[in-house]
């Protein structure tokens, strides 16, 4: 097995429990947030489904500048089913570009820049794990949202709490 189909299978079982937890948001809280400095429910769950698009951006070229590159941080969502068709969107071409993959170097350079000076710098392989890592990190967050607006919490590496009751 080779890195990339390490990446695609890893790809494949978190977007698999991104889905299941992202499915479970109150579309009617979207913009509640536990704390003022907190991401709202829906800006949250947003950014978890975009995530899989970094993915592509590692594999396409050896840098992404924030400035340069024009990032805007999106809408806030105007419901769950945005957010869902973002999930399989942004999955869709992140599977698609690491099918495409083959022949990339993934031990060259990848940086994150701003402005033209790069803040952090991995090899390509460790850049695409580390944001596999982003997304169960923030598939964590939003388990603690579902939980203190008592929605139920499904299991993702084998029964929940939920699951047992």
């Amino acid at each position: 097995m080779n890195t990339l189909s390490v990446f695609q299978r890893q790809l494949d079982t978190i977007a698999q429990g991104n889905l299941k937890i992202i499915e479970r948001m109150p579309g009617d809280k979207l913009t509640w947030k536990p704390h003022d400095k907190s991401m709202t429910l829906g800006r949250l769950g947003q950014h978890l489904a975009e995530l899989p698009h970094w993915i592509k951006r590692i594999l396409d070229k050896d840098h992404y500048d924030f400035v340069l590159d024009g990032f805007k941080v999106p809408a806030a969502p105007a419901s769950l089913q945005e957010v869902i068709d973002l999930h399989h969107v942004k999955y869709e071409a992140a599977r698609t570009a690491l099918a495409k993959a083959d022949g990339i170097d993934m031990g060259a350079e990848w940086q994150m820049r701003r402005n033209g000076t790069a803040f952090a710098s991995y090899p390509r392989a460790i850049a695409i794990a580390t944001q596999l890592d982003h997304m169960v990190h923030h598939r964590g967050q939003l388990t603690v949202y579902l939980r203190l607006l008592d929605v139920p919490v499904p299991g993702m590496f084998g029964p929940s709490a939920d699951d047992r009751h």
